[in-house]
């Protein structure tokens, strides 16, 4: 039993894929059954007591297989080929095993034998042709199928691989032979009469072929698709006119044939008739008949052709207004028309009403309204930002891109509290897939808010909570640590965040206003000097709050001088400081 042990431990690792091969060869179709048959086909006589070991071990089998222990089950199957080598069913059954442990050899063996035990089981049949397929032996497996087709002539699946198989060897006659065993049994079809016509083009024969789609004609004759196929053939084949015949014809009868007026258009196309073919072309394109899908293809091959000649876009943009001035069911026809007008860098006033038209057939199409969006935040206009998010709300509440932006724009308004409820809205809209840099930028955006409201408390909470989602949010790290110092508490925690910023952006001339406010707030005026001066020389001298801070920490750095000039500055800049007029008036420093 030793050897079977290692076997087994083999299997044991990898017992997915060999549920995938074992569940889908379908032999637990065959239980007591196919034992019974075996015992037949053996040339072995079993005694009453090998016949009850056999069905036990082999129901045994199946039944661990089905729980997916697979050692086990190998087990019991090799227990009843002990007892019946020649049992078709348990040869099946090793075979898959065999292919598992990577011992094709023996897999063949295995099948070929079930095979020829129980020749009319179609299951042990259809794995070796596919065994014999995957080994790239065509011939043994086309011998397979051909064995399977007469056998079990109600089922079409083996002349569908015969097909297969026969193409790849180029074995036309072949195909075109087994295409007429299976049009007899599922009748004339498109597709069967399309493949035989493929394949007496690759035979030279195009009598036979054009027979063949002429022969669909008449088989549908009241079916115009049929017709216009065979102009298609036609037409692709350079018999021009008589394909223009049947397009007419069919055109003839239902003027509104939209796949006759496009393929009419194609004539045209190949004939070099450019004005008859732009003016088929609309009409195609405004043919209401036409799908969708179809409108869409054709306007993206009007463009590809339109750029290619090197024409302007006045064509393009005629031929999508005459499209978007009917009733539209659905957008798609005026966001091709944007797109292409985005991709000509059009202005916006002309794109503009494209995509109120776009919103006008559906409200909830979010890239047009964040297209529209785009212009006004462009712009700085707040208000008509506001316009356009306000509704996204009620389409679109769980685009979080509108409340940030609808929430920003109260903000610039001056509208804050608008802007913390549209803010506190949109974190409600969070979800497992919502970007966490975007939750990050809510949070804080939240903080601030707070803070202007003096409600500190509610402040931090929502910066700890930027910073969770996003430890990086160096903006964020700055404001938190810029108001502690304010309040002169947490220093330490200031420090730590506050240097992160500076270490992240050099040159901030903000970030380094904070940092050396800190620092003096700690009482490292030296340090907080160097980190000052800094900040000055990288534009943040346009401050009144940073000129202040400057001259502060030159004050207590012991340069009276300096930081009187530095007041001075400051005061006569638009400030809020309470103090900045007496240190001038005293000349020296007084804390908050």
């Amino acid at each position: 039993m030793s050897g079977k042990q290692i076997g087994y431990g083999l299997l044991s690792g990898c017992l997915l894929s060999l549920a995938l091969l074992c569940g889908a060869c379908g032999s637990a179709r065959n239980t007591v059954n196919a034992k019974e048959k075996d015992m037949r086909a053996s040339e072995m006589r079993l005694t009453p007591e090998e016949e009850r070991k056999f069905e036990y071990f082999f129901l045994e089998a199946n039944r661990y297989k089905l729980k997916g222990e697979y050692d086990t089950a190998y087990e019991m199957y090799s227990r009843c080929l002990d007892i019946c080598p020649g049992s078709a069913s348990v040869l099946y059954e090793m075979a898959h095993f065999s292919l598992f442990l990577n011992q094709p050899e023996k897999a063949r063996e295995q099948l070929e034998k079930a095979v020829e035990l129980d020749p009319e089981n179609i299951w042990y049949k259809q794995t070796l042709a596919a065994y014999y397929q995957q080994k790239g032996e065509t011939e043994k497996a086309i011998s397979v199928y051909e064995d399977i087709a007469a056998q079990f002539p109600k089922r079409s699946e083996a002349l569908m691989v015969l097909v297969d198989l026969y193409g790849r060897q180029k074995r036309y006659e072949e195909v075109v032979r087994t295409l007429d065993r299976l049009e007899i049994k599922e009748g004339k079809s498109e597709q069967i009469s399309m493949e035989k016509f493929r394949m007496y083009l690759n035979m030279d024969n195009q009598e036979e072929a054009y027979h063949e789609i002429e022969s669909l004609v008449k088989e549908y004759p009241n079916d115009f698709r049929y017709k216009v196929i065979l102009g298609d053939v036609y037409l692709n084949n350079g018999k021009l006119e008589e394909a223009r015949t049947v397009f007419q014809s069919v055109l003839d009868e239902e003027p509104d044939n939209a796949p006759a007026q496009l393929s009419m258009a194609s004539y045209y196309e190949k004939k070099g008739l450019d004005s008859l073919y732009h003016n088929q072309l609309d009409t195609v394109l405004l043919n209401k008949k036409l799908d969708t899908e179809t409108r869409l293809n054709m306007m993206r091959r009007l463009i590809i052709d339109t750029e290619q000649k090197g024409q302007d876009s006045t064509k393009i943009l005629a031929v999508f207004h005459h499209m978007m001035a009917g009733e539209e069911e659905t957008a798609d026809i005026s966001m091709l028309c944007v797109q292409y007008m985005l991709s000509k860098q059009m202005d916006e006033e002309a794109v503009k009403p494209v995509l109120n038209h776009i919103l006008s057939i559906e409200p909830d199409n979010t890239a047009a309204r964040l297209q529209l969006l785009s212009y006004a935040v462009k712009r700085n206009d707040y208000e008509q930002a506001i316009a356009i998010c306000k509704p996204a709300l009620e389409y679109n509440p769980e685009v979080i891109e509108f409340y940030y932006y609808l929430g920003l724009s109260y903000y610039q308004a001056e509208k804050k509290e608008e802007a913390l409820d549209t803010f506190l809205k949109g974190l409600d809209q969070i979800n497992a897939d919502s970007d966490k840099g975007v939750i990050s930028q809510f949070y804080e955006l939240v903080g601030d808010l707070y803070y202007q409201k003096k409600m500190n408390g509610q402040a931090y909470a929502a910066y700890d909570s930027a910073l969770v989602y996003n430890p990086d949010n160096i903006s964020a790290l700055n404001n938190y640590a810029y108001y502690l110092s304010l309040e002169k508490v947490h220093l330490d925690k200031a420090e730590e965040m506050s240097y992160r910023t500076v270490k992240a952006e050099p040159q901030n001339g903000t970030y380094l206003d904070t940092y050396a406010w800190i620092l003096f707030e700690k009482g490292r005026y030296a340090e907080a000097r160097i980190y000052m001066d800094d900040a000055i020389k990288n534009g943040a001298g346009d401050s009144s709050v940073v000129l202040e801070h400057c001259g502060d920490i030159y004050y207590m750095n012991g340069e009276p001088e300096k930081a009187l000039e530095y007041w001075k500055q400051a005061s006569e800049m638009e400030h809020e400081s309470k103090t900045l007029e007496r240190k001038i008036k005293l000349k020296k420093y007084i804390a908050e």
